[in-house]
């Protein structure tokens, strides 16, 4: 795994720090998108995900305990994790947050060639782990973000969103129920610098997305509705899958309505 990946990862984690790092705290408890979730859910959450991947990564069999506790509860495991770590002092929530993801860092770049993890699904590389938990970072920091009416600039970091987002895509149809489309699409995304355009798959497929980097980011993270995004699709199937398109695991997601929905 390339130290690049890893670097971008720990960018994407000290942006997100630099907003919350001087928050009083009653900003900590400010409401975000993310119906019940404040921002110290967010930041909770990113720990807590942060200690799963540590342990995946360092205690295998202790992760399996992990996944068997939380197929106890699966549908309410992730918000009591969230709820719990909210709950502490928000000094001690960033201090855990700081730790938690230095020692998952280390412990990917010191992971050996061809190392595989742990997860609630399949298994993944160590650069796969890496590049959800960017996305993951990046998502959940567009909730604080908006929560505190923050404008953050798109950095090329978000080639890795969009990578994720593309490959999950059978999986948004799995989760569904739903037959997955058997051609590649073309996904040709303009980058955040204006003058690069970044692009998956061949080049004459019928299905194809075209859009900002940004937006797709927003549409595959289900942090903005696809109406409010200026995501467009060329073909059918192209058309479907923006409306279920999420690069996240685990149980379809309720997506953001539109602006000015009731």
């Amino acid at each position: 795994m390339s130290d690049a990946l890893l670097d971008d990862l720990r960018d994407e984690s000290e942006e997100l720090d630099r907003l919350v790092a001087g928050l009083r705290p009653d900003g900590w408890a400010t409401p975000t998108p993310a119906p019940g979730w404040t921002v110290a859910h967010q930041i909770a959450h990113l720990a807590w995900t942060d200690d799963a991947a540590l342990r995946a990564a360092t205690d295998p069999e202790g992760f399996a305990a992990h996944v068997t506790e939380a197929l106890a509860a699966p549908g309410t495991f992730v918000d009591e994790g969230a709820a719990k770590g909210a709950a502490a002092p928000p000094g001690e929530l960033l201090a855990r947050w700081r730790e938690g993801r230095e020692r998952l860092l280390a412990a990917l770049r010191a992971a050996p060639a061809g190392a595989r993890f742990p997860w609630y699904g399949p298994p993944m590389s160590a650069a796969s782990m890496a590049t959800a938990r960017l996305m993951e970072t990046w998502a959940h920091g567009q909730d604080v973000a908006d929560a505190l009416g923050a404008v953050r600039t798109p950095t090329a970091r978000l080639r890795h969103v969009a990578w994720i987002g593309i490959r999950a895509r059978d999986y948004a149809y799995a989760v569904r129920g739903l037959q997955p489309p058997a051609e590649p699409f073309r996904v040709e995304l303009t980058a955040p610098d204006g003058a690069d355009t970044w692009a998956y798959g061949p080049r004459d497929a019928a299905q194809r997305i075209t859009g900002p980097a940004l937006d797709f980011c927003l549409l595959v993270t289900q942090r903005a509705h696809r109406d409010d995004l200026a995501v467009r699709a060329e073909g059918a199937d192209a058309d479907t899958w923006l409306s279920l398109a999420q690069a996240f695991a685990g149980p379809a997601g309720p997506g953001r309505a539109p602006k000015g929905a009731a």
